[in-house]
């Protein structure tokens, strides 16, 4: 009898750990999985809202907290500033910003005053460009100063005159539209060309700079907007009073704003012409210049009219 019991006790011990010992391995053999009120077995992985890392809430915010996505950033913005420092650098080489920005520096006022002017510049005295510093005033500050608002307006309005005087006579389509706009823009470019070489060729010294002489050119606008109303308005007649007008107005301002800008300074062996033919020469071109408003005029705007 004593060797049963000797036995039974040592199995018993082998099979029940000790009560004050924490188990390694926890035994999940014969534990079935649990199930669920519909009688389906529940996983043990949560397959049900995604967290707030993957609903990109924390994920901004992990972009912005990157080095490396901080520093792709300053490198894009450092590379977006070197290209527009480039591209000004560019511009600059043809033309000044600044200067542009000068022609225009104007107000209501210098604009009704100008467009006084050009439509009648009879009654207008001083015709003198003033300067403080060796530099001229702003034309908000000086009504002589010459713009490039004033004819920038008239030829868009122009365009718009012409595309309402076509659409008028049935005749209105985006090319002969188009056309209209190209044929005027290409008489300002010749016109300002042909003063740039004749000034070039006489050997003319004058302040004039390549923006003055866009702006003379284009106050031309002025008048062809007055001369084409007048046509739409009052017919042939109207347009033919208007034209000539217009035209002797436009004349007169310009020579006597180009009188004050050219000088008769040329250098002495300008093609073997002595000092007394200075004078002569800053008249022809004046003269010239101004001669050739009316044609320009007529040219753009008797189609318009019928």
């Amino acid at each position: 009898c004593f060797l049963p019991h000797m036995t039974f006790y040592f199995i018993k011990a082998r099979a029940a750990p000790p009560a004050g010992d924490s188990v390694l391995f926890e035994d999940t053999s014969s534990a079935a999985p649990a199930m669920n009120s519909q009688g389906y077995y529940t996983s043990g992985y949560n397959m049900g809202e995604p967290s707030n890392d993957m609903q990109g809430g924390g994920g901004m915010n992990n972009l912005f907290a990157d080095p490396m996505a901080n520093a792709a950033m300053m490198y894009g913005s450092s590379l977006a500033n070197q290209g527009k420092d480039m591209v000004n650098k560019e511009i600059s080489r043809f033309m000044s910003v600044n200067k542009l920005k000068y022609f225009f520096a104007v107000d209501t006022r210098y604009v009704l005053k100008k467009l006084m002017i050009l439509m009648f510049p009879y009654t207008h005295q001083d015709w003198e460009v003033r300067y403080h510093r060796d530099t001229p005033l702003t034309p908000r500050q000086d009504v002589n100063a010459s713009d490039l608002y004033i004819p920038t307006m008239a030829f868009i309005t122009y365009i718009l005159l012409a595309g309402m005087a076509l659409g008028i006579q049935k005749r209105f389509s985006p090319e002969v539209l188009g056309l209209c706009a190209s044929t005027a823009l290409v008489w300002v470019i010749i016109e300002v060309l042909v003063m740039l070489l004749s000034l070039y060729l006489l050997t003319v010294h004058t302040d004039l700079s390549t923006f003055d002489l866009i702006a003379y050119s284009g106050y031309k606008y002025v008048g062809m907007i007055f001369t084409v109303l007048c046509g739409l308005l009052f017919g042939s007649d109207g347009y033919f009073v208007a034209l000539a007008w217009s035209s002797f107005a436009l004349m007169f301002f310009i020579v006597r704003s180009l009188k004050m800008k050219i000088l008769p300074s040329l250098s002495s062996d300008s093609m073997g012409m002595g000092s007394n033919a200075k004078p002569q020469l800053r008249l022809y071109i004046t003269v010239a210049s101004a001669l050739f408003q009316p044609i320009i005029i007529y040219w753009l705007t008797s189609h318009l009219v019928r």
